[in-house]
């Protein structure tokens, strides 16, 4: 199904707003703003902020992760009166980390418009900064709050060529660089905090150097971690002795054989049979 984005059908507008520094907003995102006919916002106190700041007047309808399952309804509503909407979220960008998507989902498939303005992220002035190569780069935003699950993730990911970056709150942002220390091992890494704002702050390093600098968590962070360079001989370890190390690093079976596969150069099938004829 293809989009024209501009043929004057009705749209519902994704509009970036500033992650700190008011000054971020784009001329293109003020007068979308102006000119759509209602804004659907995560936090409408905050929108309300800046919608004074900017010294636009416009009916503000909340729509968050807790009710986006039905505030979509009314946005679909308003296009149906062929009115124009927008989107925004407390800062940044729209469904980067944030809600959107079921919203943007939803009026894709009544076959409305989706326009996405560029704008402020979080990301892009944390990888730009971190002196890590960004050539090849993955966001995976935010890691799982419960600590096993978190660890998981880690082991997945570890072996990537790619630089990785995530997002983090100020409650896990020590126990996140621990375990990447302990899971990732010692790599270039790069935290930053309160980006475009006057109090913001990098700390580039190793997870163990960065963690020794790091004061008293307060902000949102963004992790920026260094893929993994390292020439890894799997020579020394077994197949069935490699699947179990990863089992018990929390890894699914499947996972495991998949990956083993992988570094020892043989065939997912040979490697499951190898271990169904083991007790792991």
């Amino acid at each position: 199904m293809s989009q024209k984005s501009y043929d004057n059908k009705p749209t519902l507008y994704l509009i970036p707003t500033p992650i700190g520094n008011m000054e971020d907003i784009t001329i293109r995102s003020i007068n979308k703003l102006k000119e759509v006919d209602v804004v659907f916002s995560e936090d409408t106190r905050e929108t309300l902020k800046l919608l004074n700041y900017l010294g636009i007047s416009k009916k503000l309808i909340s729509c968050h992760k807790f009710n986006e399952d039905k505030a979509y309804l009314k946005v679909i509503e308003y296009l149906n009166n062929g009115l124009n909407v927008g989107l925004v979220t407390d800062r940044g960008t729209p469904i980067i980390s944030d809600p959107g998507y079921v919203s943007a989902y939803n009026v894709i498939k009544e076959g409305y418009n989706v326009v996405g303005l560029p704008g402020p992220t979080a990301f892009v002035p944390a990888l730009i900064t971190s002196a890590i190569n960004p050539n090849k780069f993955l966001f995976f935003g935010f890691l799982d709050s419960k600590k096993s699950q978190k660890k998981k993730q880690l082991q997945e990911l570890k072996n990537l060529k790619y630089t990785i970056i995530f997002y983090e709150s100020p409650f896990r942002i020590k126990e996140t660089i621990e375990l990447i220390n302990d899971i990732m091992g010692e790599r270039k890494i790069s935290i930053s905090r309160e980006i475009s704002k006057k109090y913001e702050e990098i700390y580039r390093g190793t997870p163990k150097s960065v963690l020794q600098e790091l004061p008293d968590p307060k902000g949102e962070f963004v992790i920026v971690v260094e893929g993994n360079n390292s020439e890894e001989n799997y020579d020394d370890i077994d197949v069935i002795s490699h699947v179990k190390m990863l089992i018990e690093d929390g890894i699914s079976e499947k996972e495991a054989i998949k990956t083993v596969a992988k570094l020892h150069k043989l065939s997912k099938n040979d490697v499951y049979m190898m271990v169904k004829g083991v007790r792991i």
